[in-house]
């Protein structure tokens, strides 16, 4: 596999940006509070205001019904990952001739999806969620739960 460094030799700089049609966040949550745990996987507009993160761990803890203290920790994820992400925003990403391999290796429900292919960075119309949605179509996958768990590996991989 060619180094990163190839990228800055290239003349084609652009704003850093996931290379998706929606430049979308994925969000890992893994929160453990007296001996009460709560997982989960999503994917979230970093243009959203930062407001809406209160708001939906709120939701999400009254939904689930989850002790209160987990409002702040799930609240205090979302905005540390959105950081990150946002650090990243104007900096210069070069692209060139750039394929990505990404593996699949999730066990959804009763379900287990083993796979790899080639994702081209430079396509920024590429579509994380309509790929998974071919992908279980094609494979008879019924699943409603294996779709988005393959969009958000995809979105992790091209995040890192």
């Amino acid at each position: 596999m060619k180094s990163h460094a190839a990228w800055g030799t290239s003349k084609n700089a652009v704003k850093f940006r996931i290379p998706t049609a929606d430049n979308l966040v994925p969000i890992r949550l893994d929160i453990e509070i007296d001996g009460q745990r709560f997982r989960d996987a999503f994917i979230w507009n970093p243009s959203d205001p930062d407001s809406e993160i209160v708001v939906f761990a709120k939701r999400t803890v009254k939904d689930l019904k989850l002790p209160p203290a987990f409002i702040t920790q799930i609240a205090q994820s979302i905005q540390t990952q959105l950081t990150e992400f946002r650090s990243y925003e104007g900096q210069d990403m070069y692209t060139g001739e750039k394929v990505v391999p990404i593996k699949l290796d999730l066990r959804v429900n009763h379900t287990l999806i083993k796979d790899h292919f080639l994702w081209d960075l430079n396509n920024f119309e590429s579509d994380p969620e309509e790929f998974a949605k071919t992908f279980c179509k094609d494979m008879d996958i019924e699943d409603p739960e294996v779709g988005p768990a393959i969009a958000i590996a995809i979105r992790e991989q091209l995040y890192e």
